[in-house]
């Protein structure tokens, strides 16, 4: 199994916009073969050091049966077409690929 961790970093003022699109792409990414979690997480003030509070940071939780998942999943029509959707909005992604230790 791989697990990736997406860090967003969208404009200031775009969160909300960011957001209404990145989740009408959801449920395509569920229906791939491979496909086990995908979901977009925000930040929480849960007042616990040393965390870092970031209101313009998207986290995208995600697993996946295979790396060869995960790459079919990078070049899906659905997937294109959300990158060219958001590519004005966001400022910055980081990509973190995992397997467990």
């Amino acid at each position: 199994m791989i697990n990736v961790i997406a860090t967003i970093r969208v404009k200031t003022g775009s969160l909300a916009g960011f957001l209404e699109l990145f989740k009408a792409n959801v449920p395509k990414v569920r229906e791939e073969k491979g496909c086990i979690e995908y979901f977009p997480a925000v930040d929480i003030d849960a007042k616990l050091p040393p965390q870092i509070l970031d209101e313009n940071v998207v986290t995208v939780i995600e697993k996946w049966e295979s790396l060869e998942a995960l790459r079919d999943h990078l070049e899906t029509p659905h997937m294109l077409a959300y990158r060219e959707k958001v590519k004005n909005i966001v400022a910055e992604l980081s990509l973190k690929i995992l397997r467990e230790a």
